[in-house]
Formats: C-alpha cells, sequence, structure tokens
C-alpha cells in the first residue's frame, strides 16, 4: 500500500475511494504533467462500456477482462449482463487491492456467473489455466477478450505482442479482441511527461502508434470504424464527444473478431 499501483490510479483518476496515499500523490504528478488524464480515462471507461454492450447485442455471451482493475460501477458484467442476463464473465488482474475487492465483481445476475482469477497478464500460459476461468468460460464458445488500458503497462513490443498472440491463438474462432491503449501521436510531451512520471513511481509504461497498436489485431477482422481514437469509437447520441478533442483522449482502441 505504501507504492503506487496503476489499477488504484486509475480508481482515483475515475472518482473511486480504493486507493492510498501513494496513489493519490503518483496520481497528482500525473495531472501535473498530463492535465487531461482523468478526461481521458473517463473516455476509455466509456469506450469500455459501449464496446461491451456492442458485443453483448452482437450475440457474445462470454468475456475475459485481464487487467480489470478496481471494481468502479459499472463494472463490464453489469453492462453485458443489462444486455444479456445469462453472460457469464472473468476477470483478472495482478493487484492484491483487486483482490481483496473481488466481491464486489461477483454479483452477477442469477442466469449468469462471473469469477476473478488473481493473475498476471505477463504470464499468459498460468492465467489461462486458471480453475476459476477454465470453470466460468466454455473455450468451445466465442469468448470476448479485453485488454482495456493494459498493453501501455507491458513494455517491450516484442513481449507485448507475444503476449496478445498467444491469448488470441487459444480463443476460438468467432471471439472477440477490444483494445484502448495510450498513444502518444497527438500529445507527444504530454504522454511522455505522463510516462515518466508512472516509470518514476515504479512503473514501467510504453506508448505506441497506431500501426503498432494494430499489429495487435493482425489476423483478425475489425467492425467498423476500425481502429480510432476512444471517443470517436460508435459514440452514443448526444454523450459529448463531437466536444472531445484527440490530445484529451490519448488512446487508440479497437475491436476485432476472430475468423
Amino acid at each position: 500500500m505504501d507504492r503506487a499501483h496503476s489499477a488504484r490510479m486509475y480508481d482515483y483518476y475515475l472518482g473511486g475511494t480504493t486507493n492510498f496515499p501513494a496513489d493519490r500523490e503518483a496520481a497528482a504528478r500525473a495531472r501535473a504533467a498530463f492535465p487531461s488524464v482523468l478526461a481521458t480515462a473517463a473516455i476509455n471507461r466509456r469506450f469500455m462500456h459501449r464496446s461491451v454492450r456492442f458485443l453483448a447485442r452482437d450475440g457474445m455471451s462470454q468475456f475475459l477482462d485481464i487487467g480489470t482493475g478496481i471494481p468502479t460501477s459499472p463494472n463490464l458484467h453489469e453492462v453485458a449482463q443489462t444486455e444479456d442476463p445469462r453472460a457469464r464473465v472473468v476477470y483478472t488482474d495482478n493487484d492484491p487491492i483487486v483482490l481483496a475487492h473481488a466481491r464486489a465483481l461477483l454479483q452477477s445476475r442469477p442466469e449468469g456467473r462471473t469469477a476473478y482469477v488473481h493473475a498476471d497478464a505477463t504470464e499468459p500460459e498460468a492465467l489461462l489455466a486458471a480453475e476459476e476461468l477454465r470453470g466460468t468460460l466454455d473455450f468451445a464458445r466465442p469468448i470476448a477478450l479485453s485488454l482495456n488500458a493494459l498493453l501501455h503497462f507491458v513494455t517491450g513490443d516484442h513481449r507485448a505482442h507475444d503476449i496478445v498472440e498467444h491469448l488470441k491463438d487459444v480463443l476460438p474462432s468467432g471471439s472477440t479482441l477490444a483494445i484502448a491503449h495510450v498513444t502518444a501521436e497527438f500529445d507527444p510531451e504530454g504522454i511522455t511527461r505522463l510516462i515518466d512520471t508512472y516509470r518514476a513511481a515504479g512503473t514501467l509504461a510504453q506508448a505506441r502508434t497506431h500501426d503498432e497498436i494494430a499489429r495487435f489485431f493482425e489476423g483478425w477482422e475489425l467492425f467498423p470504424p476500425g481502429i480510432v481514437p476512444s471517443h470517436e469509437w460508435r459514440p452514443d447520441p448526444g454523450d459529448g464527444s463531437e466536444s472531445i478533442t484527440n490530445e484529451v483522449a490519448s488512446c487508440y482502441v479497437g475491436v476485432a473478431r476472430k475468423p
């Protein structure tokens, strides 16, 4: 608790209360480095809601959310089960504080099911072998994989892409992949300062370009509108997305399906 953690900093950005002085101090430094960071987090969170709602309406009933972070309602399972009460959701994270709050993630509707796996995304074999995951999701049917605001904390392009390819390979045809990832293409100086702040707090991070993020989707079919800034992916009417700038969003997002 005396070291800042990206999940708890994100909770602070979203107005949550599950964070500690070290997290709030690091978040304050991040906000000084990149003043839009609270808005960036909120915009990214709304993308998660829209993408899950879209996929649930498209028939996806199984979701695997890696790097879920601190419970902040509405959570992924709340969005999915609003559309399909039978939806099954597995959350994973490596923060022990998330583990302590896992019960808040497990309030499934009676028709569906949720589970939590304490695991690290950088060890995908162990994550995928977890009993709770295998007991909740049916790998013979399509699974919606969510890597929301996760991959920019996996540094080294070769390592990050190997992890994603491993996850993609085990998913059956018809599965989907949703990614939200920080980019420095719109505000290079601000994002560089932000990443430096995270590194100073002990969390490695890496922004990536549009082309680098597109590599994560190779071999899968992107849903329109493709890879775009987070506020431009299927915005809801009247949600104010038209007034958001790319500099404030500073994230690329995309959703794709496995052939």
